[in-house]
């Protein structure tokens, strides 16, 4: 599929009024399990999810403002199963409809910037970029070792990053390029993906 084919072709998201409402967690918890027939994929979603809330906590953020970050990682791939042509259109959409913040929308407007044409802005923006693919790439590092996540190094997944084989859909250039973003190095940011990623709530 060519990148600009799922350009979103604007910048702004949801309404400033709207600023401080989120989903409730049945609410989002709806959308997931009605929107997302793949398994794996809903496994992702919620470990970047889980991903998301650790990291706003570490800053000291609110329980509101975690939440936000949570749900943005929870929904950020909600159309991809069902409506691939129109990822991530149809949740922005929908999230829109249902007067989300729009700082959550945006977030997750702009958790790919090269296939949707939406730079990341804000630390939610940019984090949510970060963790999306390294989130996946960690998880299937775990799946082929035979303790998962038990006793995982940076230095291993770093070894896998550079064999293009490995996961081979997994972006090299788009991990690097959302860590450069984020202000972070790779190796910190899969650090944090190994020591957070296996106490996700996968249920």
């Amino acid at each position: 599929m060519q990148e600009s084919v799922l350009y979103l072709n604007r910048q702004e998201f949801g309404k400033a009024e709207n600023s401080g409402k989120i989903l409730s967690p049945e609410e989002a918890k709806g959308i997931l399990d009605d929107w997302v027939k793949n398994d794996r994929l809903k496994v992702h979603m919620k470990q970047v999810a889980h991903l998301m809330g650790a990291y706003a906590k570490e800053l000291g953020l609110s329980d509101l403002e975690v939440a936000m970050w949570y749900q943005s990682g929870l929904l950020h791939d909600a159309d991809w199963d069902q409506w691939p042509d129109q990822h991530c259109r149809k949740i922005i959409e929908e999230l829109e409809c249902r007067n989300v913040d729009p700082a959550m929308i945006r977030a997750i407007a702009s958790h790919g910037p090269r296939y949707f044409g939406v730079e990341p802005v804000s630390l939610m923006d940019k984090m949510l970029y970060a963790f999306d693919e390294l989130s996946g790439f960690v998880h299937a590092y775990s799946l082929m070792r035979p303790e998962g996540y038990v006793g995982m190094e940076v230095k291993g997944v770093k070894k896998r990053l550079k064999d293009k084989t490995f996961a081979a859909q997994v972006s090299r250039e788009d991990i690097q390029d959302a860590a450069e973003r984020a202000a972070m190095t790779v190796e910190d940011l899969i650090s944090f993906v190994i020591s957070h990623q296996a106490n996700a709530d996968l249920s």
